[in-house]
């Protein structure tokens, strides 16, 4: 994080402080919120586009184009149309991790139906001890979240001793995610460099999106990756962005509309996140 310092007005001092004392935000989160306000910016947006519970019912077509997807963020994670592999986004460049093990810059009108983007910014960067696995990882990413209920962005760079993912393979027919999955590529690999990125989402959230840990990895050479399932690492550094602005855009596509999304699908995304 940046450290600004200016002169303002006593009146203006006497509004801030008011409406800290008002609302209990911060003044950080105050004046940070009014500047992106004011520069036009999405500042700690997450955007999304459809619900995992559309995913959970097959709905796989697309819903918007990575070149529209980019406007609304340079970092997250998402599929491609008709499940066709995972979608990595680092550094303002949109990665299609498929099934048969290839990894492409995705290409401008390539379609997509669930995604989650965010204009990175991190606010936090820590290292971490050893990580003996994915649930060691995960506790000690909760020792750097201060609330349960704001949704963060986690960027995780280092060099994994172990580490396994998943890229899925496309949809035939009228598969439901939990069916395509069932035919998903694995992948395994020893002492590979390379870039987990991801969000944590609170369990209230849980019927739009994956409540709690989703990352997917990404290969420093960009020849591999995918949805992550395991890892082991002597040290890690992570990046941290906390947001309370959740933004998502609802598809209007003939097959969204029409689908039947009344059904809890917290059972099936779990079995869809952490299956190994």
């Amino acid at each position: 994080m940046v450290i600004l310092n200016c002169n303002i007005s006593q009146s203006l001092w006497d509004e801030i402080e008011k409406k800290s004392t008002t609302t209990g935000d911060t003044i950080d989160h105050i004046v940070m919120t009014a500047l992106a306000e004011g520069l036009d910016l999405d500042h700690n947006t997450i955007f999304q586009i459809s619900t995992s519970g559309a995913l959970v019912e097959g709905i796989f077509s697309g819903a918007i184009s990575v070149a529209e997807l980019m406007k609304h963020g340079d970092f997250g994670i998402g599929t491609f149309e008709d499940l066709d592999g995972e979608m990595v986004a680092l550094d303002g460049k949109f990665y299609q991790a498929r099934g048969d093990g290839t990894v492409t810059i995705a290409a401008q009108t390539a379609q997509v139906p669930f995604a989650v983007v965010t204009n990175f910014k991190p606010e936090q960067i820590v290292k971490l001890p050893p990580i003996s696995s994915l649930n060691d990882l995960t506790s000690h990413l909760d020792q750097h979240r201060n609330t349960e209920n704001l949704f963060f962005a986690f960027q995780i760079d280092g060099t994994f001793d172990y580490i396994k993912w998943r890229a899925a393979r496309k949809a035939q027919g009228n598969e439901t995610l939990v069916e395509t999955l069932e035919k998903q590529a694995e992948f395994e690999f020893h002492n590979v460099k390379g870039t987990l990125v991801g969000f944590w989402t609170p369990e209230y959230a849980k019927s739009v999106n994956f409540a709690g840990y989703h990352l997917h990895f990404l290969t420093d050479d960009r020849q591999g990756g995918g949805h992550l399932f395991d890892c082991r690492a002597k040290e890690l550094t992570v990046k941290i962005e906390h947001s309370a602005d959740f933004r998502m855009s609802i598809p209007e596509t003939a097959a969204f509309l029409k689908a039947d999304l009344a059904r809890d699908p917290s059972q099936a995304l779990n079995q869809a996140v952490s299956k190994q």
